[in-house]
Parts: C-alpha cells; structure tokens; sequence
C-alpha cells in the first residue's frame, strides 16, 4: 500500500485549557493550533469576517518547500520552511509582508518514499522567544526580535531518535517554562522537556510507542489548589508491529499518568492529527488507515479510559474541532473520497457528512464561535459555513488559487487571514504565503 504524504468534568474534575503562550495577547496566533490550541480564532478576529465585499489580498511572499503554517505574534508574522537543502526561519511584518530578518541552517534531508523534505512543524513563539524544530531533529529558539540565535539542540543525535516515515514532525509545546517535544528516542525516550530559557533537560517520559506526527496540548485536571498541569500526546511512530495512543503526561515531572492504545493495525500508518479537548474531562483521538476516532476520559489522577470508539471519522493529518456539542472532522486518505463528518460528542454517533460537491479534499477546519466554521480545502477553495446536529448551511465560498497539498491551517490574526499555497497553482503561480484583509 502506497503511503500518503503527511506531516504537522464539571463538579470535583475541571478540566480547562491552559496557554503556553506565556506574553501572547489576543487576537495573535502564537503556534500551530491557535491560542487555545484548539483551531479557534480569537473572537475579535472572528468578527466580521469575510465581508460581502469578499477577501482583499494585500501582500504575498514566496516560499520554499513545506507545510507549516505560520504564526503571528503582534505585527511579526514567523514562516518556516526549507529553501535547499537549508531550513529557513523568516520573520515579516504583518501590514506589509517585508522582511524583517531571516534565519537559515543547513539541514540536509531525504525521506524513503519520497515525499518531501519540506517543513512539517510551525514556529512557537513566547517570552520575546521563537522555537523551531526541524525534519531532521533540530531544535533551535531565537530570539523574536532579531532572529539572534539563544540555544540550539541536536535532539535527532541526544536522543537516537529515529527517522520515521517523513523524518520529525510534531511542533513544540511551551508550557511553564519548558519546552515538551516528542521525541521516540532509543531506550524507549518517548518525550523530552527542556528549559525553554537554556535548551538544559528537565524530564524524560519513557513510554514503548515512540513519536508520531501529532503535536501536544496542554490541559488542567483535578480541582482546586489540587490541579495539575498535564500534556496530552498522540503517540505512534514507526515500529513492526504499530503502536500507539494517546498518553496523558504530568507537565511537571514527565510521569505518564495515563494511556489509551489507538493506533492502526497497518504499520505503514501514523498518528498525525493532535488530540482534542471535548469539553470537560474527555478527549479526542483520530486516525486514518481504519483505526476511526476515539474518545477518552481522564480521571482525578490524570489516567485515562476509553469512552467510545467509531469508524465513522479517521483524520489522516488535520485536526478536527469540537463545538456546540459536536466534532467536526474531515475522514478519509484521498482528495476526491474525503468527507466532512459531523459526530455527537457524547455519543460519537454521526450526525451527518458532506463533501461540498467533491474535490474539497482534506480541509483544515478553524472554528469563528459564532460566526461559524472556517474550511480550506487541499486544493485552495475556502469555505465558510453554519453547523447543526442536522445539516450544514454554506455561507460564503470561493476559490482562493487551484493548487495540491493546501494541508495548512488558514490562520487568522490582526484582522488578517493568512494562507499558504504550498505547491504551484494551476495558473503558474509558484508556492507563497498569502495575506488577506478583512
């Protein structure tokens, strides 16, 4: 089988998102998954959106290869992708796309099948600081201000980890003054934790399933002054026969509280959409290849169990979103058969699906509250829409360009939607970030 290419309780437990930020502010989108983590637009960036006038472009800028989307922190925007065999971190102004510095390293790469040595993980920006890690295992943080390199760790060779199918992929999580990265190293070194001012070890998290391509969340659980700060993982790299699942990790110390397997029986498959916060003490898992979604509960203690499990819904690399009681999720491994699928939360019963007249593909999905749902399809056609546990209501859509492999989270921030075009578009244009004002 051909692989794809692929990448980035109410009463005694309260379970609430926490931000890594640490310095970000409103209406910024300072990592991969937005500012809560959980693909949401802040509300004032939410808030008029796309107005009847429809989308002005007001810059673009060219980039290399890759799938990262960028993030912004104020008026910076980060981008970091691959320009030869060099991996590239540029930092532009967000009113006008100009450079404001660019920082670059060799790192050679090349995948067996393949499929690209593009980046795979978005920048983290926090305390004026930047963190990068790149295909090969490199992890770098600068600084936000001048691009002025900090500290730098070749985790690839610390920690023996291994290639992968596409080499390393999951963005960094800060959180409490550490950087939490997945790492699936020798000696079954699952995950590590750095001081995110010095780049020095602070934890070690053993666990047999090794990395995938999921990036970690942060949450609390527990109640009181008795809450604790825990990283969720969907883990699941590369091993005969595949393992992997979802572990709950107590922030502080690495200890792995929890555990649910959930991982394909095909070994060519990977974990690759993060885990999702399901209002209170429950979280989704979601994967491709037939391995469908789970939903799991996390107890007092930080453990873990299975609630339900379905077919109906198997994300191969996006993240799906939960609102208003439901997930919305795209399923499927192929451009033309993908499907947006509505499952009860609760239940994980499905509610209903939709393709948008096929060829949508594998949409990246960012939820506006109240002014609906964002999607962007692979191959550059946005759509915005209203939901319900009964049908779907299509409030505005274009077609933004006609290009492959448009698997980027659209960011919005700063009144500004942010787009990449990863590949070159059927009219000739060659791969770019584009800048939307709204």
């Amino acid at each position: 089988m051909k692989i794809q290419r692929t990448w980035a309780v109410s009463g005694i437990i309260s379970m609430t998102l926490v931000w890594s930020g640490l310095g970000a502010f409103a209406g910024d989108w300072p990592r991969l998954l937005g500012p809560g983590h959980d693909c949401r637009a802040a509300a004032e960036d939410a808030a008029g959106f796309w107005p009847e006038g429809g989308l002005k472009k007001e810059w673009e800028f060219p980039k290399g290869k890759g799938w990262a989307p960028p993030v912004v922190v104020g008026e910076r925007v980060l981008l970091f992708h691959r320009s030869e065999k060099q991996e590239v971190l540029e930092c532009l102004d967000l009113r006008s796309g100009k450079p404001l510095w660019r920082f670059a390293y060799d790192a050679p790469y090349r995948d067996r099948y393949g499929s690209g040595d593009g980046a795979r993980t978005s920048p983290v920006v926090a305390e004026g600081k930047v963190w990068t890690f790149g295909i090969t295992g490199l992890l770098h943080c600068v600084e936000l201000k001048t691009g002025k390199v900090l500290w730098r760790r070749d985790l690839g060779a610390d920690y023996e980890m291994r290639d992968n199918f596409f080499g390393h992929g999951s963005t960094p999580l800060v959180l409490g003054g550490l950087v939490i990265v997945p790492v699936g190293g020798s000696q079954e070194r699952c995950a590590v934790a750095l001081e995110a001012a010095t780049g020095k070890e602070r934890w070690v998290a053993n666990h047999s399933w090794g990395a995938g391509y999921a990036s970690a969340i942060p949450a609390k659980f527990g109640s009181g002054a008795g809450a604790k700060d825990c990283v969720l993982l969907f883990t699941g790299g590369e091993t005969r026969p595949p393992t992997g699942g979802l572990l709950c990790l107590e922030a502080a110390t690495g200890k792995v509280l929890g555990e649910v397997p959930h991982r394909a029986r095909l070994a060519e498959s990977v974990n690759a959409a993060s885990p999702v916060l399901v209002g209170g003490n429950k979280v989704l898992t979601t994967e491709a290849y037939g391995a469908g979604s789970v939903l799991s509960e996390i107890g007092a203690d930080g453990s873990l169990r299975q609630v339900w499990s379905t077919v109906k819904l198997g994300a191969q690399f996006v993240t799906p979103i939960c609102r208003e009681g439901m997930v919305l999720g795209f399923d499927g491994q192929n451009v033309r058969l993908a499907e947006l699928v509505c499952l009860d939360a609760a239940t994980g019963e499905e509610k209903w699906r939709e393709d948008f007249g096929g060829k949508f593909g594998r949409g990246n999905l960012v939820d506006l509250g109240e002014h609906g749902v964002l999607a962007l399809g692979e191959t550059g056609e946005l759509v915005r829409f209203k939901t319900g546990s009964g049908k779907l209501e299509v409030l505005q859509r274009e077609r933004l360009f006609e290009a492959p492999e448009t698997w980027s989270i659209p960011v919005l921030a700063g009144r500004r939607l942010l787009v990449m075009q990863n590949e070159r578009s059927r009219d000739g244009a060659s791969p770019r970030l584009i800048c939307y004002r709204y």
